[in-house]
């Protein structure tokens, strides 16, 4: 896991055509309790932050973090969308980040962990401090692809002040494996399964949830949606991906070492990801499925 250490700010880096329409569809693409248009965004957030609930003001200094969304806010701010280790996503307003000398323009990047403070009363909060800390790769191409593709799976299954530890720990992680270069399709499979599991949408993947019986390597299985793994059926649905018992217990794992595994993988992670975002697609996947990398 890399350190959150400090060190020196990024050099900026250069995007191709395909990256930047993957940042231009994030920017519309519908995020949860926000209008999808940015006029209606803009208003939402007037309202929120002219409004404060009565209760006391929050102060959090110098949390772990990275941006997963940001978009414009009046003349000179922007509105971020933060994924942090112990309070989860927070919306927060970056006064002035978009004055031509802000020191936060180089800080408030996609993919750089940063240490974040800010304080407020209402559901969105003022940002007063961001510091760049290093200790990830910078990610470029397809790997810059593959991080925006985890940051939409973030921003559609996390609800705002809902904290996950332990999957910060594996975006981390997963950020750090894709900036050295790990095969992108392979990765992604991984963090899929952690997301779904540490937001409640899957459980274990090696036990049979309704007889508890372990998962065996020589039988076939299916992944009943809201119930888990069990036995296939001849008469289970056609749309229900049938996968080795091998495979399941490869992915418990994150051993995608075996072909199978990994085209079976595929399958499941697709199946239960369409499932359960009720066939809304992902963007960023569409575009990484015509590149051949899913």
């Amino acid at each position: 896991m890399p350190d959150f250490g400090r060190g020196a700010a990024p050099r900026p880096r250069r995007t191709d055509p395909v990256v930047e329409e993957a940042a231009e569809l994030l920017d519309h693409a519908a995020v949860p309790g926000m209008e999808a248009s940015r006029a209606a965004g803009r208003a939402m957030m007037d309202r929120a932050m002219s409004i404060a609930p009565a209760r006391s003001e929050s102060r959090v200094a110098n949390q772990p973090g990275f941006v997963l969304h940001a978009w414009p806010y009046r003349e000179t701010s922007l509105i971020l969308d933060v994924f942090t280790r112990d309070h989860g996503r927070v919306a927060m307003v970056a006064k002035g980040a978009k004055r031509p000398h802000s020191a936060l323009r180089a800080v408030l990047q996609h993919f750089h962990p940063i240490a974040l403070s800010w304080s407020g009363r209402g559901e969105v909060k003022t940002l007063t401090r961001a510091e760049w800390v290093g200790g990830v790769q910078p990610l470029s191409g397809e790997a810059l692809l593959s991080g925006f593709y985890l940051n939409e799976l973030v921003l559609r299954f996390c609800p705002r002040d809902d904290a996950h530890p332990a999957l910060f720990r594996h975006y981390l992680a997963t950020l750090a494996f894709l900036g050295q270069g790990e095969p992108a399709a392979l990765v992604l499979r991984g963090f899929e399964r952690v997301l779904l599991q540490e937001t409640g949408f899957a459980v274990a993947f090696d036990k049979c949830l309704s007889t508890g019986e372990a998962v065996e390597p020589g039988l076939d299985y299916v992944y009943q949606p809201e119930r888990g793994v069990r036995r296939a059926q001849p008469s289970d649905p056609s749309s229900w991906p049938v996968v080795s018992g091998q495979t399941l217990l490869d992915m418990g794992q994150d051993d995608y070492s075996r072909a199978q595994t990994v085209s079976q993988s595929r399958a499941l992670m697709r199946f239960l990801l369409h499932y359960h975002l009720q066939g809304v697609p992902l963007k960023t996947r569409q575009i990484l499925v015509d590149l051949h990398q899913l």
